[in-house]
């Protein structure tokens, strides 16, 4: 996990003892049906098909929030906006665990659902994440996967393929937790470059898991004119996808 310690180096830093995270913007979006958004910078991936990966490792295109900093942000939006649900998006939010972990609190004691938006490798390797935010009755724990089998894993993010097994053990971790899947946690897949085969031995190894868990939140690739310039540039073509502004209703 080098590679973790070294974009957490980068992304966070402590104040007074309080964990701070970066931030490159905060807004509202459609997705949930409405919901207040912060994108912070930092990730442990390099996904070809990420809208964000202008601003993944970059610290000057932000700036450091403290949790409560983050909090006020984020709620004016959802306060202005008349949403009733929020989310950390952009990077990866489980690097700074402590950050992310104070900022779900403050949410939670507004009785505000937090929507965890997370690739889960973090939550697979260390258990004890699981059980923290299992503590927290306004949590939803969307575990995104990175194509549907170990090779397209290691294509698509430019990780060791042995770390898709963590999206996987992240799930384990949050049902020996106390966390329901369905209802506290659900699986979401990227499938934009996925073979129907693998799909089908994908929902194979999550209903061997949990039957619950088959009820998967599939993604495409969004067609960002960057991100159409980046696959062009890497030889890359992806069999299902679909513009920004032509996403289905059931997608969002």
């Amino acid at each position: 996990m080098r590679k973790f310690e070294i974009v957490k180096n980068l992304v966070t830093r402590e104040r007074e003892g309080v964990e701070e995270r970066l931030y490159y913007r905060f807004r509202g979006d459609r997705w949930y049906g409405g919901i207040a958004t912060g994108d912070v910078i930092g990730c442990i991936l390099s996904c070809v098909f990420c809208w964000s990966w202008r601003f993944r490792d970059n610290p000057r295109l932000g700036a450091f929030y403290s949790p409560q900093q983050a909090f006020e942000k984020i709620y004016e939006i959802l306060r202005r906006k008349g949403f009733d649900k929020v989310r950390l998006s952009g990077g990866e939010p489980t690097i700074s665990k402590r950050h992310l972990i104070d900022l779900i609190k403050l949410f939670d004691e507004k009785n505000i659902t937090f929507i965890l938006e997370t690739n889960g490798i973090l939550i697979g390797y260390d258990e004890s994440f699981a059980r923290e935010l299992a503590k927290y009755n306004n949590l939803i724990v969307r575990i995104s996967f990175k194509g549907v089998s170990e090779e397209e894993f290691e294509r698509l993010t430019g990780a060791e393929r042995k770390f898709f097994n963590y999206q996987f053990k992240a799930l384990e971790n949050l049902m020996k937790s106390g966390m329901t899947p369905g209802r506290d946690f659900y699986v979401a897949a990227m499938i934009g470059f996925s073979r129907d085969e693998d799909i089908k031995i994908f929902l194979k190894k999550l209903n061997n898991l949990d039957p619950r868990l088959t009820d998967v939140d599939w993604e495409y690739v969004f067609l960002y004119p960057h991100v159409e310039y980046r696959l062009k540039s890497l030889g890359l073509k992806p069999l299902r996808a679909v513009k920004p502004y032509e996403v289905p209703r059931e997608m969002i």
